[in-house]
């Protein structure tokens, strides 16, 4: 029997699907030593394999094959449009990816004017500006603080995600529309999902009961 391979997007992503994992007796013990420097974790008796990768990664090692099913927030799935398949929502990471910036700046919004956008997800800002909103904008990507770009007059609004909303109040900045909601999803490689199709949809079924 072959292993069927996990990849968790690292962080408390990786820590709570692992908890949910438990819950229909998908353990792995070797993942809890926190000083571990190893890279894969195996479970030999249930013939699974575990390893964490940066969230940008997951949705590439599973179109891939590299690994079999993943655990990633919708965000990335979007950003990275990858080749998978997005089976559930884990109901696990909520939060919301909107257009944020000054009050002011819904006008800009109102009226489809010319305007900048800084984001870390420049595809999702992109596609949401361009093919649903048909308003054309300047894309600019960023990596750190996107609250910044406003501030600073980098650009009009923001693409970001937003849990509560408390970054962009103390920075002067609010929701001015909602984009998407967002959350953890389990997605499976397309050809691992015909070639392990039993294991892989007992191991969904056994998650949607514990969810």
């Amino acid at each position: 029997m072959r292993y069927i391979t996990f990849a968790l997007a690292k962080g408390r992503l990786a820590k709570k699907a692992m908890g949910l994992l438990e819950q229909i007796g998908i353990t792995c013990e070797e993942m809890k030593d926190e000083n571990s420097r190893k890279l894969i974790f195996v479970n030999e008796e249930l013939k699974l394999k575990f390893f964490l990768a940066k969230a940008s990664d997951v949705p590439t090692y599973v179109e891939y094959g590299a690994a079999d099913i993943g655990v990633v927030g919708k965000d990335t799935i979007l950003e990275e449009g990858r080749k998978l398949y997005e089976v559930m929502d884990l109901g696990i990471g909520k939060c919301r990816m909107c257009v944020a910036g000054p009050a002011e700046a819904k006008e800009y919004l109102l009226h489809h004017e010319r305007i900048r956008v800084a984001s870390k997800y420049p595809n999702i800002a992109k596609d949401y500006f361009y093919n649903k909103k048909h308003q054309t904008v300047e894309i600019i990507k960023l990596n750190g603080s996107v609250e910044l770009a406003p501030i600073v007059g980098l650009s009009e609004v923001i693409v970001d995600i937003v849990e509560t909303g408390t970054t962009l109040k103390e920075n002067g900045l609010e929701v001015l529309e909602e984009i998407c909601p967002l959350s953890a999803r389990v997605v499976v490689n397309q050809v691992s999902m015909k070639m392990e199709n039993e294991r892989i949809s007992r191991i969904i079924q056994e998650l949607r009961k514990v969810i």
